[in-house]
């Protein structure tokens, strides 16, 4: 068998063995990431995004895989579905009274599940043939959209979500650079958003200047997990009930008709955070709220933001005994950004 014959014949084997780890899929791509890097130093250019000054600090490292990690010659790609069972988000959403929460976040962090896998696999492919293995997931600059893309697991949407035809796009990526040169699989040619513009239309504060293109400062995603200050008042009603990320521009997707439950019970809802009221969740205090994020990708943007973003979508809620009770509460909390937010809030009730 010659070295290219025994290169194939072991993708296969690790695409196996990513099968038997519980991802769906596994695509490999060279280290030369195409007009994705271009595509970034724009966007970065043009501010979008926001206050997120890590994406600007590493944008070489993102750009180029084998500056990130010397010697790599491939990127893996792998991606884990993590829809799961729950409250239907749509009527969530529909409920001005209780908290959405994405769908992402409601389970299990996600990057510690995949991190122990793309380890696991990392160890096993080292274990075979040897070669140098450094598994990723949100955990270095890596344009892990831009690497599945490449990889053919799907293509970058309008959203600016990567979608793949079988699966939608309800699901986490992971990365392994390698130094073996494995063969490459070929990328997504087309991508199949023909003239539909749901995502587009659906976001509920136009976060997206154009197709293919978000401004990340006025995304709601950005503004309740990245977004550390003073949420701009203007943008405040347009949040609705939405406290940790936004799902609408996937929930109209019509690609998503094809996702699949995980079957990961670490992705599973927990503490009923898919389904609950926004008074209940307000009320919780610091040690009540660190109990119940325990292990949760939540716990990112600490206990204060989450009063913040809690405050402006009780500000949108209805208009009731419980939910001025509860504002008023906060009302002398100790955090001036809490207190502003809550301020705004009960001005809203009173007008």
């Amino acid at each position: 068998m010659s070295a290219g014959e025994q290169y194939t014949d072991l993708a296969g084997r690790i695409r196996e063995w990513a099968l038997e780890l519980g991802f769906q899929q596994l695509g490999i791509t060279d280290v030369d990431l195409g007009e994705h890097p271009a595509y970034l130093r724009r966007w970065l250019d043009a501010g979008y995004h926001g206050e997120m000054t890590y994406m600007d600090r590493h944008r070489d490292l993102r750009a180029e895989p084998a500056t990130l990690v010397p010697g790599t010659l491939r990127v893996l790609s792998l991606r884990m579905d993590y829809l799961s069972d729950g409250a239907d988000p749509v009527k969530v959403l529909e409920s001005p009274e209780k908290a959405y929460v994405s769908r992402y976040a409601l389970g299990r962090d996600y990057h510690k599940l995949i991190r122990k896998r793309l380890a696991q696999l990392a160890r096993r492919i080292e274990a075979e043939v040897g070669g140098s293995h450094r598994a990723f997931v949100d955990s270095a600059p890596v344009l892990e959209r831009a690497i599945a893309e490449s990889a053919g697991l799907g293509w970058i949407a309008k959203n600016t979500m990567l979608i793949n035809s079988q699966a939608g796009s309800w699901f986490f990526l992971g990365e392994i650079y390698t130094d073996l040169p494995l063969p490459v699989d070929a990328p997504q040619q087309d991508k199949h958003c023909g003239s539909c513009r749901a995502c587009l239309d659906i976001c509920p504060t136009d976060a997206f200047v154009g197709p293919f293109e978000l401004d990340a400062r006025r995304c709601i995603s950005y503004l309740t997990i990245e977004h550390p200050g003073s949420i701009d008042e203007a943008l405040r009603p347009l949040m609705g009930n939405r406290i940790f990320g936004c799902d609408d521009c996937q929930l109209v997707c019509p690609w998503n008709k094809f996702a699949q439950s995980a079957g990961e019970d670490d992705f599973s809802p927990r503490h009923r955070l898919d389904d609950r009221e926004l008074v209940e969740l307000f009320l919780w205090e610091e040690e009540e709220w660190l109990r119940h994020t325990e292990g949760s990708a939540i716990r990112r943007i600490g206990y204060e933001r989450w009063l913040r973003n809690l405050a402006v979508a009780l500000g949108n809620a209805p208009r009731s005994s419980p939910v001025i009770a509860a504002l008023q509460r906060r009302a002398a909390y100790p955090s001036a950004l809490v207190r502003e937010h809550v301020a705004w809030a009960l001005a809203r009730h009173a007008a």
